[in-house]
């Protein structure tokens, strides 16, 4: 009788002609050339996407554009047009809502009545709404690589240092704008507390255009949110016909709409803000720091301070106000820095503390261009 072999016998020994292959689960495997191949690939998609995205979307900016509302945190957006107006050669307009023009049209801010009153198309809008010193200078920093050799209008508010909320110095959580472009590591933000992976991730992203792009399509297409999020709030919407390649005017209204009446109209009191002071402010130092950065890269900098509304200020913070305005005032003149401190506008053309209505961004243009220290800046480039 002729005996059965182990293989045979079920025992689980394996024919000799078998193999045993490591992880045999994989149906693909790739040798380390192939893994350089595919990693190139990947890292040309992130690369060429983008370019390629900027053929499919339309983005034709006209006279007088401005970033919309809802795409103030759309950074890649902004590198488009800031590049676009970089090449036009334009004197550029940058600071916050008031530079935006929170409560009027984009046919009605200052950029708009500089040109109208310059004769020419010569300042552009690169204002962001809500935008604050310590975001400003990443903002500059990191998507405003293009402005190089250039004028610029910057505008300096001093209302980022009337508290200390405001001036991001508080120990307590609180959400504020455009965090991802502060500083993430250094210096220390007490009342930012972004994990360190999402710190890491924002810190890589402000160097990879596919990342800004991704964030453009959700900040454009998709409310302002994930995917996940965005197909649980449309169960049956098709997320491909959300994209509309359609962007947002630069007319839209902030939300929620703002109302462009005269501060005393809507019964405003007067207040004290708790200023800080310059020589501990973040924000101040932020500033300096964007300009820094702007006269690194050859750039012709014009500081605007202001405009603020002064007769919304109590006698003792106007006090306050006055001495900062002067510490400000010193530096410049340190620094040879060409400026403007421009009288308070009449009290009802502004909205609130620090936002001017149409007539008081009208007249600011015309004390700016019959400033001597202007004049350079309101010639063309």
């Amino acid at each position: 009788m002729q005996k059965k072999s182990a293989s045979d016998s079920g025992t689980g020994t394996r024919p000799s002609d078998e193999r045993e292959v490591a992880f045999g689960s994989n149906e693909v495997r790739l040798s380390g050339r192939q893994w350089i191949v595919a990693a190139a690939v990947i890292l040309a998609l992130f690369y060429l996407v983008p370019a390629l995205w900027k053929r499919i979307e339309k983005f034709d900016p006209g006279p007088d554009y401005r970033i919309p509302y809802s795409l103030s945190c759309d950074y890649w957006t902004y590198n488009r047009y800031c590049r676009q107006v970089c090449s036009q050669n334009k004197a550029l307009v940058i600071g916050d809502s008031v530079m935006w023009g929170h409560y009027v049209s984009k046919e009605q801010t200052l950029s708009h009545y500089l040109n109208e009153q310059a004769g020419e198309d010569r300042f552009a809008n690169l204002a962001v709404d809500g935008i604050h010193p310590a975001a400003m200078a990443g903002l500059i920093e990191y998507y405003g690589r293009e402005i190089t050799d250039k004028s610029i209008i910057l505008q300096c508010n001093l209302l980022w240092m009337s508290s200390a909320k405001h001036d991001l110095q508080t120990e307590k959580e609180f959400s504020f704008n455009h965090p991802k472009l502060v500083p993430q590591f250094y210096p220390r933000i007490p009342c930012y507390t972004e994990s360190y992976s999402g710190r890491v991730a924002i810190a890589i992203g402000r160097h990879m255009p596919f990342y800004g792009w991704v964030n453009h399509l959700r900040v454009a297409y998709f409310q302002d949110t994930n995917l996940h999020r965005w197909t649980i709030e449309h169960p049956y919407d098709n997320p491909i016909q959300a994209i509309t390649l359609r962007l947002p005017s630069p007319n839209e209204p902030p939300s929620p709409r703002p109302v462009a009446e005269p501060w005393t109209e809507k019964r405003m009191a007067k207040f004290n803000p708790p200023w800080v002071e310059l020589e501990s402010s973040f924000q101040w130092s932020s500033f300096k720091r964007a300009v820094e950065i702007l006269k690194r890269r050859r750039n012709r900098v014009f500081v605007l301070v202001g405009p603020f509304n002064e007769h919304m200020l109590t006698e003792d913070s106007l006090e306050t106000y006055n001495k900062m305005k002067s510490e400000v005032e010193d530096w410049l003149q340190k620094e040879r820095i060409p400026h403007s401190i421009p009288a308070a506008l009449p009290s009802d053309c502004y909205a609130d503390a620090s936002h001017p209505l149409s007539e008081g961004y009208a007249l600011l243009a015309k004390q700016l261009l019959q400033s001597t220290s202007f004049f350079p800046f309101a010639q063309q480039q």
